[in-house]
Formats: C-alpha cells, structure tokens, sequence
C-alpha cells in the first residue's frame, strides 16, 4: 500500500481575483463594464496620441490655414484633405486636439486627485490618531473650506499666483498651480473619512497590542491603520477624478487653466464657444463630447466601486 501525498496548489493572484466578489459585480453589471471600456479606451489613446494623432496639433509648422474650418469628413476645398472630426479656425485637426489635450486634462486630473489624496490622508490619519488640538485645528479649517465651492478657492489661489509670480514664468507654471488649487480644493473628503476611520481603528485590539510591544505612532499609522481605510479612499479618488477633470474643463474654460500652448479639453471648448453660432458647431461639440464621456465613465466607475467595496449596498 502505498502513501499518496497530495499536493493542493496555491491559486496565483489572477485566478483569486477572477474569483472575487468584486470582479462578479463588476462582470453582472452592463454599465459599469461600457464604463470601464470607454474610460480604458480614451486613457489609452490619450497616452498614445503621438502614435496614432494624424497631426501635432500644436506644432505650427504642421498646420496649414487653408484647412481652417473644415467641416467633418468631407474634403477642404482648397487642398482636397478630409478629417474625421473637422478642424478649428488654425486648421487644426480636431481629433488631434482631442487626444493632446485629453492627455493635458488627465494628467491634471491624476495629479491633482494624488496631491488631495496624500494631503487629506496624512492630516486625516494625524486628526483621528492624536485627536486634541490636532484633530480639532484639522477639522475646523477642513468646515471653513467646506462653506467655499471649490472653484472659489481654486481661483483664489490662482489669483494670489497670478499677483506674486513674475509673468514671464506664469505660462511654464501655471499647470503645477492648476494642480495644486485643484488639490487643495478637494483634500477635505479624504481628510474627513480618514479620520472617522482612524478613530475607529486606534481603539481595537491590534492596535492596541502593537502599542504594548512598542511600535513607534508612525509606524503604526503606516503599517497597521493605513492598509484598513484605504477602502473608502479609493472611492473617493475614483470619482474625485472625474470631479477633478470636470473642475480643470470649467477653470480652462474661464481663462485661468492651462495655457494655450498646452490646451486641455476646457480649452478646447472655449475656443468652440466663439464659432458656435457661425456654423461651424463640430469645433464645440466633440471636445464636450469627448469630456462628458471621459467624466461620465469615470464616474460611474466609482459609483460601482462604492458599491463593491460597502457589503451593506450588495
């Protein structure tokens, strides 16, 4: 008789994920999968504009004043060249456009949602964690900056910028202001929900016993409590993207974003608004296009993700 030593195989990180709650909600859900498919299609064309952009939209030399005001797929008069989405008043190809300032606003996006994300969790983890006067400084300016819509203070700080910085610096700086004002425009959701987290996590046992031994405070915000509350971060994040390219469209929009050498999808939309009613609609139209889709799928990415993540919403 001989002895059959089974061997059970360990299923590697793919398989455990293929088979996780989250990923069947993700798959049962129509909406969310378009989502995602949209979100990933538009991140990745932007990220590979270079590659697959007819043109550089914003090299002059690649643009020829003839083809200004061409309508879509149909052939300019003068050359005998068609584009999918027209061009603007510069003969600018529009869907060239498109994919340059889509990778401006995500890149905007991205970094402003990291800035609030790093701000709010290090001072929401600090709050919750130490309570006292920390936890009571923290959340008095996080209710003063509640009371203020965030585009207020995002042109606040860009008004204080605009005064203190010499202009011939302004135009190379203005996307690290943007991020910035962004950012500290938006910390506050993170910072708030950190620390109600944190102030639940202090208290239990790991925590405690992990005091007993002698782990030093910051470690233990690091390797203990921060792993426990970066559920309903990510949430915040996701749909703070979208919120975030939302606010840098309506900034450019208002002449305060990016410059116009680097124009972003709000850019792109305020120079729509001056042909708007002289026929010439496709200028406006698909750059508003291409940025409700972008904000729209990111959106309802985190709607889901919420929803994955809170058993009590299942």
């Amino acid at each position: 008789m001989s002895n059959m030593q089974s061997t059970t195989k360990t299923p590697s990180l793919l398989a455990r994920a293929l088979d996780s709650d989250i990923f069947y909600s993700f798959t049962r859900s129509p909406i969310t999968v378009i989502s995602a498919i949209v979100a990933f299609v538009m991140i990745t064309a932007a990220l590979c504009a270079p590659l697959i952009s007819p043109q550089n939209p914003f090299d002059p030399s690649t643009l020829n004043l003839m083809e200004g005001f061409t309508a879509p797929m149909t052939p300019n008069e003068f050359t005998g060249n068609s584009f999918w989405l027209g061009t603007d008043a510069q003969g600018r190809d529009l869907f060239s456009a498109i994919l340059y300032g889509s990778r401006v606003s995500l890149m905007v996006g991205f970094a402003a949602v990291g800035f609030a994300a790093i701000l709010g969790i290090t001072l929401g983890l600090l709050s919750g964690y130490l309570g006292g006067w920390v936890d009571s400084a923290v959340m008095r300016v996080a209710d003063v900056q509640l009371s203020f819509p965030a585009i207020l203070i995002a042109l606040l700080i860009f008004g204080v910028f605009k005064g203190v910085v010499p202009v011939q610096v302004q135009d190379k700086m203005a996307i690290y202001v943007l991020i910035i004002a962004i950012g500290l425009s938006d910390w506050v959701q993170y910072a708030r929900t950190v620390r109600s987290s944190t102030m639940a996590e202090k208290n239990k046992e790991y925590v405690q016993a992990a005091r007993l031994i002698g782990v030093p405070a910051p470690m233990i915000l690091l390797r203990h409590i921060l792993p426990n509350v970066m559920g309903p971060v990510l949430v915040i994040a996701t749909i703070g993207l979208a919120l975030a390219i939302i606010l840098e469209a309506t900034l450019s929009f208002l002449g305060v974003g990016v410059p116009p050498t680097q124009p972003s999808l709000g850019t792109l939309i305020r120079v729509g608004q001056d042909f708007m009613f002289s026929g010439e609609w496709w200028i406006i139209l698909f750059p508003s296009i291409a940025l409700l889709l972008l904000a729209l799928s990111v959106n309802l990415l985190g709607d889901w993700l919420r929803d994955a993540l809170n058993p009590r919403l299942r």
